[in-house]
């Protein structure tokens, strides 16, 4: 089974090549907890060989570590807040000689985002990357909803405004290291991230069509079931055996 879908990665790669053009740069989106979305992962990586890989685990003096020395990747890894680091060894496993790059803010980063917005903190560029203006009523609407029941309908509505200036915040920063990957080492570059980062109505694909719209993308979600989320590729994975997610949230 492992082999019959690495060959079907490797045609549908092969097939959007001979299409057209070769993506410049390929989103993996991943539920986090899901060992098997990161084997798809995996397999798509060694169907595409990219040149670098942009990870939004890791900060970037993470992933010049990271780069610098892989065999101490665990130790670099264990000292985040993921999950362990065996659900994503197929992923540096499968990573080759492509390059190590972190997206990651600090902790403090985000709260600071949280509380002044994604413009203040993202630096000189934040126009350019449309951080400097509003969403329009009904996306800010539709965005704030989809946060509310991400957070399992547990935390005050009021505070998902500042939950949404997060996501453009970091949707805007791997934006900007996918790109300054694919200016250092040339294409294809790879972007690992959660699905909601994948998205291409207004996810890291569509910061990239604003910034630099002669950049082709592709985005490919490794999901455990039906979505409303828009990608370019979707493939199913058996859903992970955890704990109700909300539980902890909902009982305190």
């Amino acid at each position: 089974m492992k082999q019959f879908y690495a060959t079907l990665l490797f045609v549908v790669f092969a097939t959007t090549a001979a299409a057209e053009t070769s993506p410049d740069i390929v989103l993996l989106g991943e539920v986090h907890d899901n060992v098997d979305a990161h084997r798809r992962q995996a397999e798509a990586l060694e169907a595409l060989n990219p040149s670098a890989v942009v990870f939004e685990m890791l900060t970037s003096d993470e992933a010049r570590k990271a780069d610098a020395d892989r065999g101490k990747i665990p130790s670099i890894w264990a000292q985040s807040d993921w999950p362990e680091y065996s659900l994503y060894e197929p992923i540096f496993e499968a990573l080759g000689d492509a390059r190590i790059v972190g997206a990651a803010a600090p902790r403090e980063t985000i709260g600071d985002v949280y509380g002044k917005g994604a413009a203040a903190l993202f630096g000189a560029d934040a126009g350019r990357f449309g951080l400097d203006a509003p969403l329009p009523e009904d996306q800010q609407a539709a965005r704030e909803a989809h946060q509310f029941a991400a957070h399992c309908e547990a935390m005050p509505r009021e505070m998902m405004a500042g939950m949404v200036e997060v996501q453009r915040y970091r949707d805007a920063v791997f934006a900007r290291a996918a790109l300054e990957a694919l200016d250092t080492y040339g294409p294809p570059v790879a972007v690992i991230a959660g699905n909601g980062h994948a998205r291409t109505d207004w996810g890291v694909p569509a910061v990239i069509a604003r910034v630099a719209p002669e950049v082709s993308t592709r985005s490919v979600a490794f999901v455990e079931g039906e979505t409303d989320m828009p990608f370019d590729e979707t493939h199913v994975v058996p859903p992970a055996e955890r704990d109700d997610p909300c539980l902890s949230l909902t009982t305190n």
